[in-house]
């Protein structure tokens, strides 16, 4: 049967509505945004152990996609440069400080349809500051585009300065030998 359920807060009418006639669930708004469950407001999950938080499962058994998580910015006027989705990863100092410890940002570099272009950039704290270690944009990809004094490595089997950046000095280093810098 087409039976609506819905239940009142102090301020919302529609803090929980069950749209019977839609097989919708609404947390927070009467309005369907036409998927099976819709949430207007902050989401806050917990636990109280080491076990997942959120999961998010897909059954299909064909080989296109997996879960999809999808940051969607719906802007009425974007613009260049608009910080498109952000996932911060925070955690307490030891003075009960949140900080957070990494962050992913991605940007809308050029909104022009046609010729959009996007960037992805990744940030780590260092001595208590957000430092960009990479950024891939549509031109480059950037190590260390900050200029901190980060080294950048990369390993083989039995050397693990097998090619090696040196911020500090401003050198390159391949296999344990040395190079200037430009």
């Amino acid at each position: 049967q087409d039976l609506d359920f819905r239940v009142e807060s102090n301020g919302n009418t529609h803090m929980l509505f069950v749209d019977g006639g839609n097989n919708h669930v609404n947390i927070g708004q009467a309005a369907d945004s036409e998927h099976t469950l819709n949430v207007a407001g902050n989401g806050f999950f917990t636990t109280a152990d080491n076990t997942d938080t959120l999961t998010l499962e897909c059954t299909d058994a064909d080989a296109n996609s997996g879960p999809v998580l999808c940051l969607h910015r719906n802007s009425g006027s974007p613009a260049d440069g608009d910080l498109i989705g952000r996932i911060d990863f925070s955690g307490e100092s030891d003075l009960g400080s949140e900080q957070n410890y990494a962050v992913i940002k991605t940007f809308a570099d050029d909104v022009s349809h046609g010729t959009e272009n996007g960037q992805f950039s990744l940030f780590t704290r260092v001595a208590g500051s957000e430092i960009d270690r990479m950024t891939c944009g549509s031109a480059a990809t950037v190590f260390n585009d900050g200029s901190a004094d980060l080294d950048f490595r990369v390993e083989s089997n039995n050397n693990v300065n097998m090619f090696k950046v040196d911020a500090g000095d401003d050198r390159t280093h391949f296999g344990g030998t040395s190079f200037q810098g430009a």
